[in-house]
C-alpha cells in the first residue's frame, strides 16, 4: 500500500480501517491498453477512454474480466459484429449482449419481474430474454432468434466502461470457437491477436478460467443452462456419506463433480473436449476441485462411451492411482443428476431426450424412458429407431437425419422426393450414394435420438440443412413453433409395447402427416407446433404405461423451453409430479453430477468397491 492507504488502514477512526478491497489510484489495480504488437500506448483512465473510443469507431477490443478475457464490439454496428464473427470463426451462433443498465435492457427486450431479479442478482448471468420490436441491436447479433442473451455489468471495469459508452456491446468469450477462454495478457495476445484490435487489461491475475453463466426463467423459476461464473464451484446436491467420488463428465459442455460430506460440488463449465487446450483445462479443473476442498479421490466415475476424452482421462487417473472406476450410462447420468438436484427418491421415471449417448446395446440412444427403482434401473421405452447416414456427419448436417427418417419410412423412393428441401440439397449422385449406404447398413448407426428427430423435421421444413452450431436446427424448429398464434392440434405418435424393448414412441404416422401437410401448403409454424404438441402428448401416454407418478425431464432436448412447458403440462394433467432442471444444466453440463450421484448410490448399496 502507498503511505496514504497504509495510514487509513491502520487508523481505527478511518472508514477504511481493516477494509480489504483497495481501489486507490496509486497502489490499487492498474489498467493498461495493449496493441496487437504488445506495446502499451495508454494506461490508467486514459486506457479506458482509448478503449471506449475504439469501440465507438467500430473496433473489436479484448477486455480482461473476472474469469478471463471477453471480446467486445458495438452491438448496434452490423459491420463490427460481422467482423467479429469472421475473426472468431463463429457462424450464426448467437452472441451475448451487455447493456449499460436495466432501463437500457427494457428498451430492447421484454423483462418480467423474475427475469429482472435474475439479471440483477449477485450471480449476474447472461439471461435469455424475448426481444421487443425495437431494433436496438444489429440483427447479426442473434440471427433468426426471437431472444437475446443479455447481461449487466458485473465488475468495476465493466461499470466504468459501460458508463462511458452508454450503448449495448457484444460481450463474448475471449477465445476462438471451441477453445477455452484466455486468462492473461500474454496468452490473449498470442491467441486473440488476429481477433481483437486492442486489449484492455489490468494487473489483477486470474487464477482459473471461468466463463459467463447462462440462465433463463422457465415456469416462473430460474433455470441455469451454462453453470460457471457466479454459480460454480458450489454444492448443488445434499451431503453424502461417501466423499471423494470424482466424476469426469462428458465430452461436450464438460464439467466435473466431487462429492463431499457437506454436498456435491459441480465445477465450472469447461466446454467441448475436442482440442488440447480444452483437455488441459478439464484436467486442471479436476485437480482444482481436489485441492480446493482438500479431498482425496476414492472413486472415479465416467461415461460409458469409450472414446470420450473424459472417459480416457478417468481411466488413466484410476489406473495410476489404483482407484475404483465406475462407468455410468449417459442417459442414466442425466436422470440421476435431476434426482440429485431435487433430492428425489425412487421410483422415478426419467424422460432423457438429447442428441447422442452411448447405449448399453451399442447403439446411439437419445430418446429414452428410464425407470429407476430402489434395486436397479432399466430402459422401459424409447423413440422408434432409425439410421443416420454418415454417422457423426449427421450431427452437423440435419438433412442427413431427414434422409434417415425418410428412408425408414419410404425406402429407396426417397431418391425422387426432390420437392423436399433436405433431399433437394443433395446432388443426385450423392443422394444415391447415401441411400446405398442406408440400404446396405454401412456407416449408418442406429439411433433413438430425439435430438436427431428434431433435426430431421427442421430440415424437412426447410429451416436448417447444415448446422453452423450445435442444436441450431432444433432451435430453429422451436422458434418456428413458438410463433403459433395458439395451441392447436398435435400429431399422433402412437405408443406401442414391443417386448423387452418396452414402449416405443412411433414417429412414423406423424412424419407421414407432416409430408401430407407440406404437400397441402400448411405453414411451417403450424407443422412445428403440431410436432411439439404431439411429442408432449406421447410422453404422457408413455408415462401412464409405466405407472410411476414422479417424472423428471432431462437431457439437452429440454433446453427447448416450449417442449418442456408442453411436456410438463401434459404430464401434470395426467396426474404426474414433474421436475425439470433448475440449478444444474439439463444438457451434458449436468452429466458429472449424475455420474457422481450414481456412484454414490452404488457405494451405499454395497455394489461398488472403494479405495
Amino acid at each position: 500500500m502507498c503511505p496514504t492507504c497504509a495510514a487509513e488502514y491502520a487508523d481505527p477512526a478511518n472508514r477504511r480501517f481493516h477494509a480489504e478491497p483497495n481501489a486507490c489510484p496509486d497502489c490499487g489495480p492498474q489498467l493498461a491498453l495493449w496493441d496487437t504488437g504488445g506495446r502499451r500506448p495508454a494506461a490508467r483512465h486514459e486506457a479506458l477512454l482509448a478503449a471506449a473510443d475504439r469501440l465507438r469507431r467500430g473496433g473489436i477490443i479484448a477486455v480482461k474480466g473476472l474469469g478471463g478475457f471477453q471480446l467486445l464490439a458495438d452491438a448496434r454496428d452490423s459491420a463490427a459484429v460481422a467482423r467479429l464473427r469472421v475473426r472468431k470463426r463463429r457462424g450464426e451462433k448467437p452472441f451475448a449482449v451487455m447493456f449499460p443498465s436495466l432501463a437500457a435492457v427494457r428498451s430492447a427486450c421484454d423483462v418480467s419481474p423474475e427475469e429482472e431479479m435474475l439479471l440483477a442478482g449477485r450471480e449476474r448471468p447472461i439471461v435469455l430474454l424475448r426481444r421487443r420490436g425495437a431494433d436496438v441491436v444489429a440483427a447479426a447479433v442473434a440471427p433468426h432468434n426471437p431472444c437475446l442473451g443479455v447481461m449487466l455489468p458485473y465488475t468495476p471495469l465493466h461499470h466504468l466502461l459501460m458508463a462511458e459508452l452508454a450503448f449495448p456491446v457484444v460481450a463474448t468469450s475471449g477465445n476462438l470457437s471451441e477453445e477455452p477462454i484466455a486468462v492473461d495478457e500474454h496468452e490473449a495476445l498470442a491467441r486473440l491477436g488476429g481477433v481483437a484490435d486492442c486489449f484492455l487489461g489490468h494487473d489483477r491475475p486470474i487464477l482459473r478460467p471461468v466463463d459467463d453463466s447462462v440462465a433463463r426463467i422457465l415456469g416462473g423459476r430460474p433455470q441455469v443452462l451454462r453453470r460457471a461464473r457466479g454459480y460454480a464451484p458450489a454444492a448443488v446436491a445434499c451431503a453424502t456419506a461417501h466423499p471423494g467420488i470424482l466424476a469426469a463428465g462428458g465430452h461436450l459442455k464438460a464439467t466435473l463433480a466431487l462429492t463431499r460430506r457437506e454436498g456435491t460440488v459441480l465445477s465450472q463449465h469447461i466446454g467441448d473436449l475436442d482440442g488440447p487446450l480444452a483437455r488441459d483445462a478439464h484436467a486442471g479443473a479436476g485437480a482444482d476441485l481436489l485441492r480446493l476442498y482438500g479431498v482425496r479421490p476414492r472413486v472415479l466415475a465416467c461415461d460409458l462411451h469409450p472414446d470420450y476424452h473424459s472417459t480416457r482421462w478417468a481411466e488413466e487417473l484410476a489406473a495410476d492411482n489404483h482407484l475404483t472406476l465406475v462407468r455410468v450410462q449417459h442417459h442414466l447420468a442425466h436422470v440421476a443428476a435431476a434426482m440429485a438436484e431435487h433430492g428425489i427418491s425412487p421410483p422415478v421415471l426419467g424422460i432423457a431426450w438429447d442428441g447422442t449417448g452411448y447405449g448399453t446395446d451399442g447403439t446411439v440412444w437419445g430418446g429414452e424412458f428410464l425407470l429407476v427403482t430402489d434395486e436397479k434401473w432399466r430402459r422401459v421405452g424409447h423413440l422408434r429407431p432409425f439410421r443416420l447416414p454418415g454417422g457423426a456427419a449427421a450431427v452437423r448436417e440435419p438433412r442427413r437425419a431427414a434422409l434417415g427418417l425418410l428412408f425408414e419410412l419410404c425406402g429407396e423412393a426417397v431418391l425422387d422426393m426432390e420437392r423436399l428441401p433436405p433431399v433437394a440439397t443433395f446432388p443426385r449422385p450423392e443422394r444415391r450414394t447415401l441411400l446405398k449406404l442406408l440400404a446396405q447398413d454401412m456407416n449408418t448407426p442406429i439411433t433413438s435420438s430425439a435430438g436427431r428427430l428434431f433435426d430431421g423435421v427442421s430440415a424437412l421444413l426447410g429451416l436448417c440443412q447444415v448446422a453452423g452450431y450445435e442444436g441450431q436446427a432444433a432451435c430453429r424448429l422451436e422458434w418456428c413453433a413458438d410463433g403459433a398464434a395458439a395451441p392447436g392440434r398435435g400429431y399422433v405418435f402412437p405408443v406401442t409395447v414391443n417386448g423387452e424393448a418396452g414402449q416405443v414412441v412411433d414417429w412414423g404416422p406423424a412424419l407421414r402427416r407432416i409430408l401430407a401437410d407440406l404437400a397441402a401448403g400448411v405453414t411451417a409454424t403450424e407443422i412445428a407446433a403440431a410436432f411439439h404438441t404431439g411429442l408432449a402428448d406421447a410422453m404422457a401416454v408413455a408415462a401412464a404405461g409405466v405407472g410411476v407418478k414422479t417424472v423428471v425431464l432431462t437431457g439437452g432436448c429440454f433446453q427447448n423451453a416450449l417442449l418442456t412447458r408442453m411436456a410438463a403440462a401434459a404430464l401434470e394433467a395426467a396426474g404426474h409430479r414433474v421436475y425439470w432442471h433448475e440449478r444444474v444444466p439439463p444438457g451434458d453440463g449436468g452429466l458429472a453430477l449424475g455420474q457422481a450421484a450414481w456412484a454414490d448410490r452404488l457405494l451405499a448399496n454395497g455394489e461398488l468397491p472403494c479405495a
